[in-house]
Order: C-alpha cells, then sequence, then structure tokens
C-alpha cells in the first residue's frame, strides 16, 4: 500500500513528520530501498515529529546514532555496510530493538531474522519519473 508520492526531500520530510506521533515506545521500522529513495529523510522527519532538535544525519559508518530529548527517544540504525547478521548483533542491535524508543533501521531487509515480529516495514522507492514512493507492506 503506497502511503506517499514525494517530489522533495521536503515532503518526505513533512510526511514522516506527521506520521511520528503515531508511534509508540517499542516500534520498530524497516526502512528499505536503494540508495538516494528517501530513507534518511524519512528519519529526519521522524525525529521532527518526535520532538528532537538538533541535526539528523546517516550513520552510515557509525552503524548507530541515538536522539534523545524527544517525546521518545529515536535510534537510526544503518546496516548497509554491515555484511553479517553476527556483526550487526555485535554492533548492539537486539539491545536496542523493542526498548523504550523508536528504531529506524536503514538496510533491514539484508537480515529480516533480526527484526522483531511486530516491525512495520517501509520500502522506498525511486519512480520513473524521479518522484519518490514510500509503501508499507502488509
Amino acid at each position: 500500500m503506497v502511503l506517499i508520492t514525494s517530489t522533495s526531500a521536503t515532503e518526505t520530510i513533512a510526511f514522516a513528520r506527521e506520521f511520528a506521533p503515531k508511534l509508540r515506545p517499542g516500534s520498530v521500522l524497516a526502512l528499505c530501498g536503494d540508495l538516494g529513495s528517501g530513507k534518511t529523510h524519512f528519519v529526519k522527519g521522524l525525529a521532527e515529529g518526535l520532538g528532537y532538535i538538533g541535526d539528523v544525519t546517516s550513520p552510515t559508518f557509525t552503524i548507530i546514532h541515538e536522539y534523545m530529548g524527544g517525546l521518545l527517544p529515536l535510534y537510526h540504525f544503518d546496516l548497509y555496510r554491515i555484511e553479517q547478521e553476527d556483526e550487526a548483533v555485535r554492533a548492539g542491535i537486539e539491545d536496542y530493538l523493542g526498548t523504550d524508543g523508536v528504531c529506524a533501521v536503514e538496510w533491514a531487509d539484508k537480515f529480516p531474522t533480526l527484526m522483531p515480529r511486530q516491525t512495520r516495514w517501509l520500502d522506498f522507492r525511486i519512480e520513473a519519473n524521479g518522484s519518490h514512493a514510500i509503501s508499507e507492506r502488509l
């Protein structure tokens, strides 16, 4: 089910800002899609929607960024550079999933068995016309 077709990063951020208040402690979002499809912009909007004030960047090299000070903690993972599931485990992903905050996991489809049963799977894709579509798997 397509949730939004966005024509700009600003639209993606605004959509995620509105999406964020619907999340609860323990929410896990699996963000799947090619490079440049809008996953990190979506997380920027989540952070804003949860009341976090500050820069939000991709944790490509650090694996996780923690954003505190909002309504809920936001734990942002990027598994792009992880090659083996045990690397993600050693990085501590299981310590965050289903805890006190919201987990947004980019490239979660690399290790789907690590994601809890209640994970919401969001697919990000770049359309032929250059717009970006965000769909939720049902």
